[in-house]
């Protein structure tokens, strides 16, 4: 009875933005419930999963010609476990060790292993999703080309079930690891975020090596099937089971069982120490000194930024393009002419001025990367009141939320834009609109953030992972960047040509100005009373 209450308060808190309005206070309606399921589905399945299934399309025949299926799923199964881990890593340390009801949980009359096992069923459900944006396009192109057996049925679903097993098990080990260190180090936060960084790294380098790597494996399928048999059985055997072999997924389905027991034996026994301690601590002496009075916008600025700065989660799923914009106009410095080469022969040619539409595209898709004031309002959580009670204009909190978002975003990207500027050949006035438009736009996104947050708050939640991460309000404001970044580039390239770029830089920049000026006036009256009667 008491699993069952715990599981489904763990349920109700992960999809609770999809079956509550916390705006007005009380459930969705079953038409607006599947509305959000099918945005979400959509964005999900139909644009990665997609990706997908391209790839599944067209590794699939050509190992299946040669009866080497077992290595098409191999291929897909490590794909899924890198994609599975990398996207649940992050939620593993945070769901399992920093939920702020872990100290109730812990002080009542419930088992620690019921605790812990409820919150590893939020980990195993975001590995389950990842996973299977990879594996579920691999087993229906898989099923479409081979005849249908109940082996070949049951083998691919039993391998979604263990790969998911698979990434719990890495997340789990590698969520301990990171809340083992924390404990010890000072400036965890940085710490996090520079391994994780560097975790990113090395996942978009293996990314981008994949297509030679798949290539290469294609053209010598026989050569690298016969070394992994030889050699490495066991990888071997993994593959297998995908073709439904009964030894295989014997063997798979005891392996991980007992790997699933041993780690829910460590972290059990190390539960407890991890959730309720506070790090390392040492002995200060305060000396006392002078403090400049700030005004109550700067306070609120110091602690906007505290916060972003303080949370690993926070940077690394809301703050990317703090890094990415430097970096990609660093790279435009040493090989920018090349990739404008590239783009120009790809796209431009057949269009004037295409070129500086696809690099403003490229900058505002960039500017996109930051969306930390979209779960602002949300990370107030249950202490939302003391903002609302402050002796302070609550326009002054909402400009501060938004400064945050727009110092993080325009001077990295006008830093970007300098790069760019330095390697594009100089067209006078459209440059000059192109280098102006990813400003304005971002000005857009980030007042658009804060109407998304206002809109869709979730003040109840126990991770702060579920504001910042699993928030509809996030994936709207990060996916419709993107979209609105895109179609910069179509619409020119389609209909809106004739009118020359200068021209078309004009339109946007006045519309963009226009729905900002119209978003300030709506957050500043309307906003300002929705964020002063919000509550928990």
């Amino acid at each position: 009875m008491m699993f069952r209450i715990l599981l489904k308060k763990q349920m109700t808190e992960i999809f609770r933005a999809y079956f509550y309005d916390a705006k007005k206070n009380k459930k969705r309606s079953v038409f607006s419930t599947v509305l959000f399921f099918g945005f979400f589905i959509i964005l999900m399945v139909g644009i990665v999963g997609g990706m997908f299934f391209y790839l599944a399309d067209s590794l699939c025949k050509p190992f299946a010609m040669v009866n080497m299926k077992w290595l098409y799923f191999l291929i897909m199964g490590m794909i899924a476990i890198a994609l599975g881990t990398f996207g649940s890593v992050f939620n593993t340390y945070s769901g399992l060790y920093l939920s702020k009801d872990n100290d109730l949980l812990l002080s009542m009359p419930i088992p620690i292993r019921s605790i812990l096992t409820i919150r590893l069923v939020s980990v195993y459900l975001m590995g389950l999703m990842y996973s299977a944006i990879v594996m579920l396009p691999a087993v229906i192109v898989y099923w479409i080309e081979v005849e249908a057996t109940p082996l070949t049925v049951v083998g691919p679903v039993l391998l979604i079930l263990l790969i998911s097993l698979l990434v719990l098990i890495l997340s789990c080990v590698l969520g301990w690891c990171v809340a083992k260190i924390s404990l010890k180090l000072k400036n965890k936060s940085f710490i996090t975020v520079i391994l994780s960084l560097c975790f990113f790294a090395l996942y978009y380098f293996v990314y981008f090596k994949a297509q030679d790597l798949i290539q290469n494996l294609l053209m010598n399928a026989a050569v690298y099937g016969e070394k992994v048999k030889g050699s490495a059985y066991p990888v071997y055997l993994f593959g297998k089971i995908g073709e439904g072999d009964l030894l295989a997924m014997l063997l798979y389905t005891a392996v991980i069982a007992v790997l699933c027991a041993l780690t829910f034996v460590v972290l059990s026994r190390s539960f407890i120490k991890i959730a309720t301690s506070s790090g390392s601590v040492k002995k200060v002496v305060y000396k006392e000194k002078k403090e400049k009075r700030k005004t109550p916008f700067m306070a609120i600025l110091q602690k906007e930024f505290g916060r972003f700065l303080s949370s690993p989660n926070y940077m690394l799923n809301c703050g990317l393009g703090v890094i990415a914009l430097p970096i990609v106009g660093v790279v435009m410095l040493f090989k920018g002419n090349d990739i404008l080469d590239f783009m120009n022969m790809i796209f431009g040619s057949e269009r004037e001025g295409m070129l500086i539409v696809l690099v403003v595209t490229a900058l505002s898709l960039l500017a996109s990367m930051n969306d930390m004031v979209v779960p602002s309002v949300s990370l107030e959580g249950k202490n939302i009141w003391i903002a609302q009670s402050l002796p302070m204009d609550l326009w002054q909190m909402l400009r501060a939320k938004l400064s945050v978002q727009l110092l993080l975003t325009i001077v990295p990207l006008i830093v970007c834009e300098i790069c760019f500027a330095i390697v594009l050949p100089s067209h006078g006035i459209e440059t000059i609109l192109g280098m102006i438009v990813p400003i304005v736009f971002a000005i857009f996104l980030t007042l658009f953030g804060l109407f998304l947050g206002l809109q869709m708050p979730n003040l109840s939640w126990t991770n702060e992972l579920a504001p910042i991460k699993q928030s509809l309000s996030v994936v709207i404001s990060m996916f419709g960047g993107w979209v609105v970044s895109i179609v910069l580039s179509v619409l020119y390239y389609t209909t809106a040509y004739p009118m020359g770029v200068s021209l078309y830089f004009a339109v946007i920049l006045v519309a963009f100005a226009i729905a900002s000026v119209v978003l300030c006036i709506w957050l500043k009256k309307k906003g300002t009373i929705i964020f002063a009667n919000l509550s928990a």
